[in-house]
């Protein structure tokens, strides 16, 4: 998905709010896009980050890169594309379990979405029981803003959520991000939605119109916000909310923002790697592979040969030129379900791409540093690739204004999404690289 900050629009059903990421859900289906992710939707983009937390200061491209902190925890988390309880294609997803902050208190919640566009984990309150309970962050008082606790707005590209940030131990694969600020979706102490909260879409409130039970998003950023939400109450961001039902825009501290779990681990904190296998063109019912903890960290996570594409520090995009066209917003997002891109020549059926016959295509990713890669893809007949048992694509596509690699892209490659401003083998992130 994508949202308005969270830097890629994850998967074509949501789009949260820091960057173009994704977060959120929604799509799929045999007729539906998907993109839950940090930002917008594929065809709306996601508008820049107003700021991005900076973590340390970056390493000029001269300078020689320190080394690499390294880790001998375990750092492999299993994710998987198969069917889903609302039969969305091309929804990457695993488990994540979530502790009331500092005790054995926990509950493990299946099927969030992994997402690669937007930043910060996010779950419905229906599926926290009420035995875990999980301290309310207040809200910054200040001008034109109340005292009370917090509420945030995630703005995807299909729809928005709602709900309260409130504070956990988010775990994984042995890994411990403590007293993390979520978002718990749908929150019954939470007052009505703002109205200017309401007006960015459809609501994503349950698990029919989320599609999954939450999104973990572990995009390109620390923060979902970063410091455009320091420094000024923003629309659809962050809320204080009063007893008497009252919410009003307001400024919200970087620590109390809405945080990829990934950064907060004590090692393996500076990206993620998606690993997944080869699909056929005709798809798979269902893929497994792996999430894998840190670049350059441990010996299951180097960049080997990869190609690096640094991206835009406050955007996170990179440029993709398809036909001599180029697209200055682009990014890859495993929270996007197929390849959304603009063309004059495809068929399209509703918000799918449905070409007479297979098409195969080639476009060329460009960094901010000038690197390059070319990778070709192929898109299908979505209605055919429906009519199949198959839940997993890689020729999957639809039409957008701007360039989103969404899921297909994964299949077959190992995707690294480097967090902002922290120290990789290759430098410092944002980047992606496969």
């Amino acid at each position: 998905m994508t949202n308005r900050r969270l830097l890629a629009p994850g998967f074509l059903v949501g789009v949260l709010i820091a960057l173009p990421g994704c977060g959120g859900g929604g799509g799929g289906g045999n007729s539906s896009s998907s993109d839950t992710g940090g930002n917008s939707s594929p065809s709306t983009p996601p508008s820049p980050a107003s700021g991005s937390p900076t973590a340390s200061a970056p390493v000029p491209a001269s300078a020689p890169v320190a080394t690499v902190p390294q880790s001998t925890v375990p750092n492999t988390q299993p994710i998987v594309v198969t069917s889903t309880p609302t039969q969305t294609r091309n929804m990457l997803t695993t488990s994540v379990t979530v502790c009331a902050p500092g005790t054995s208190n926990c509950v493990t919640i299946d099927n969030v979405q992994v997402d690669t566009g937007s930043q910060g984990f996010r779950v419905l309150a229906s599926q926290l029981p009420a035995s875990l309970a999980l301290p309310a962050v207040l809200a910054t008082a200040s001008a034109g803003t109340v005292n009370g606790v917090s509420g945030e707005c995630g703005v995807f590209g299909t729809g928005y959520t709602w709900g309260a940030v409130r504070t956990a131990d988010i775990r994984m694969a042995g890994q411990l991000a403590p007293s993390l600020s979520i978002q718990v979706i749908a929150d019954p102490s939470m007052p009505t939605v703002p109205a200017d909260c309401a007006a960015s879409g459809l609501p994503m409130m349950t698990p029919a119109a989320l599609r999954v039970n939450g999104i973990l998003g572990v995009g390109l950023f620390s923060a979902d916000c970063g410091g455009g939400c320091i420094a000024s109450a923003l629309p659809r961001w962050y809320y204080a909310c009063d007893t008497t039902g009252s919410c009003v825009s307001s400024t919200q501290p970087l620590d109390q923002q809405v945080t990829n779990p990934i950064s907060r681990f004590a090692l393996d904190n500076n990206g993620v790697v998606i690993d997944l296998p080869m699909v056929g063109p005709s798809g798979q019912a269902t893929v497994y592979g792996s999430m894998i903890f840190g670049i350059g960290t441990q010996a299951n996570n180097t960049l080997g040969s990869a190609t690096v594409l640094k991206a835009n520090t406050t955007t996170g995009y990179v440029t993709t030129s398809l036909n001599g066209q180029p697209y200055s917003q682009s990014f890859i997002d495993s929270g996007s379900n197929g390849l959304f891109f603009p063309s004059t020549t495809l068929t399209r059926c509703g918000v799918w791409w449905c070409p007479a016959s297979t098409q195969s295509l080639s476009a060329t990713l460009t960094g901010v540093n000038g690197a390059t890669a070319s990778p070709d893809f192929s898109i299908a007949n979505a209605q055919t690739l429906f009519a199949t048992n198959n839940y997993a694509f890689n020729n999957l596509g639809g039409p957008s204004s701007a360039f989103d690699w969404g899921l297909p892209f994964f299949f077959g490659r190992r995707i690294y999404t480097a967090i902002e401003s922290r120290l990789t083998s290759a430098g410092n992130g944002p980047y992606y690289a496969f």
